[in-house]
């Protein structure tokens, strides 16, 4: 059974909504600023340079080798 709307398809947006919900996500500029995008780049820098540290010191180095070393030398 074929039911027929008898509303407007599609709806139409209330008359003042744009105008209320342009407020309730925050602020209307859009990306970052050149500030945001410094303070980000050197958190990101010093997050490489802690894993940089922790990748390179000797039990994690010596986790990896092994466990490279056993992979190479698996048997199928």
């Amino acid at each position: 059974m074929c039911r027929t709307r008898s509303a407007k398809w599609p709806p139409e947006w209330p008359a003042g909504w744009p105008a209320r919900w342009s407020g309730r996500f925050g602020r209307s500029d859009r990306g970052m600023t050149t500030s945001e995008y410094a303070v980000g780049t050197i958190a990101a820098c010093a997050f490489a340079a802690v894993l940089y540290k922790v990748v390179n010191s000797g039990p994690v180095l010596s986790a990896m080798q092994s466990l490279i070393k056993d992979a190479l030398d698996a048997k199928f």
